[in-house]
This record gives C-alpha cells, sequence and structure tokens, in this order.
C-alpha cells in the first residue's frame, strides 16, 4: 500500500511509516510530496494520506497521527507501543513537550535530521534506527515496571 504525506518529516512523519511497516503493513511504500499536494496525491494513487490536514489519518482531538494509528489498527494492546506513543505525542505536539522527559530529544532528533539529511526517504531510512530503539527501551521499561 501507499502512504503519502508532507515533505521534510519530523516527529509524526517519522513516527508513523515506523509504526506502520513495523506493525500494519511491511511493504508500505511512502511518498513525500508538498503540502499542498498530499490529498490530491492520496487520491489519485489510491494511497493513505496522513499526518496532513483534511489525510485520512491525522491529529484527532489532543492525539498525534501517530496515536491515531495506533487506535485504528488496535496496537493498544501493546504497552511498549503505548510508552514509545507517549514520547512521540510529547515530541509533536508542542504545548505537551515538558510532559514526557524523552520528547526533547527526540525533537532534537527530529529536526537536527533535516538538517543532515536532504532525501526524505533516506531520513527516513536513517531514523528507522532511533524508533527501533526507543521501542527496544520502551520494551525494558515496561517489563521491569520502570514505564
Amino acid at each position: 500500500m501507499k502512504w503519502v504525506t508532507r515533505a521534510r518529516p519530523k516527529t509524526d512523519r517519522i513516527a508513523c511509516p515506523w509504526l506502520i511497516r513495523k506493525f500494519i503493513d511491511p511493504d508500505a511504500e511512502f511518498l513525500y510530496v508538498p503540502t499542498d499536494q498530499v490529498l490530491a496525491v492520496a487520491e489519485r494513487e489510491g494511497a493513505h494520506g496522513f499526518d496532513t490536514p483534511g489525510a485520512e489519518y491525522d491529529h484527532r482531538g489532543n492525539t498525534c497521527t501517530f496515536e491515531v494509528l495506533i487506535d485504528e489498527y488496535d496496537l493498544g494492546g501493546d504497552p511498549a507501543l503505548l510508552r514509545l506513543a507517549r514520547i512521540v505525542h510529547a515530541a509533536d505536539i508542542e504545548s505537551e513537550i515538558g510532559t514526557d522527559p524523552f520528547a526533547p530529544a527526540l525533537l532534537a532528533l527530529a529536526f537536527g535530521g533535516l538538517d543532515v539529511e536532504s532525501d526524505d526517504h533516506r531520513l527516513l531510512e536513517r531514523a528507522t534506527f532511533v524508533y527501533d530503539a526507543f521501542y527496544a527501551w520502551c520494551a525494558q521499561q515496561v517489563a521491569t515496571g520502570a514505564a
């Protein structure tokens, strides 16, 4: 399946592809396009639009797109994933940055990533390690009751 979102991905637009490939659609193809083209490209390509106003999957209420996907695909039974969602939420929603101690680091990686990688697909590839590592850490924290 194809998934389309805005170019120059940061927190949610990197976290969501990681989530999609790991838990929803391992063969997912991601398209990063200018903001004003997301909905048209989604329609033309038969793709799922995400993290863009008016897209199939976007922020809902006080939840970020990562959380919306967890809900939509019934992934809430994974405590490590829910712990990671708290970090992503806090990093992605400006007013929530102080609600998780790891959010500032994730946000710094998101903005710094834009400065060190000009290709959006390569940025996603490189950032996958960060989300794999965070998820592994979350799993350890949940297992020990520290989360």
